[in-house]
């Protein structure tokens, strides 16, 4: 199976209980079944990345506010890794501040959403995510 037909793994990396639900709840709403792993802050993240928990092609879907190690942290992380820096993410969080915008995209992310816009805005962010994966090419290592 070649990288354009291999089902893509979503890393949501989220450490509110509410709002993974209603991400995962958002996904199965729209039919998409592809898998959700979910880690509950930066650390554990980059221990299911590490230990190949979750398997290439995946796209990781990152809060910013976290305990432990944040999304930037993490971001800093993965991107001075030489495993994990081409890793595609997309920053899905609460702030609109400009700073962790620019901060987010100054780490080569791919997109930036902001959690609390209406049911029908988010569900058009998860109709992006599943264009983007259905269209393009993910590195398998």
């Amino acid at each position: 199976m070649d990288a354009s037909t291999k089902e893509v793994t979503l890393l949501l990396v989220e450490d509110d209980d509410v709002d993974a639900m209603n991400i995962e709840r958002g996904f199965r709403k729209k039919r998409i079944a592809n898998p959700i792993v979910r880690a509950h802050d930066g650390v554990e993240g980059l221990h299911l990345l590490k230990n190949n928990t979750v398997i290439p092609p995946y796209i990781i879907l990152l809060d910013l506010q976290m305990p432990r190690m944040n999304g930037l942290e993490f971001l800093d992380y993965i991107r001075d890794d030489p495993e994990l820096h081409e890793s595609v993410v997309f920053v899905l969080t609460t702030s609109r501040a400009e700073e962790d915008i620019n901060a987010s995209y100054s780490k080569h992310i791919a997109g930036y959403f902001v959690k609390d816009e209406t049911h029908e805005s988010f569900m058009k962010v998860i109709d992006v995510l599943q264009g983007y994966w259905k269209i393009v090419h993910l590195p398998e290592n």
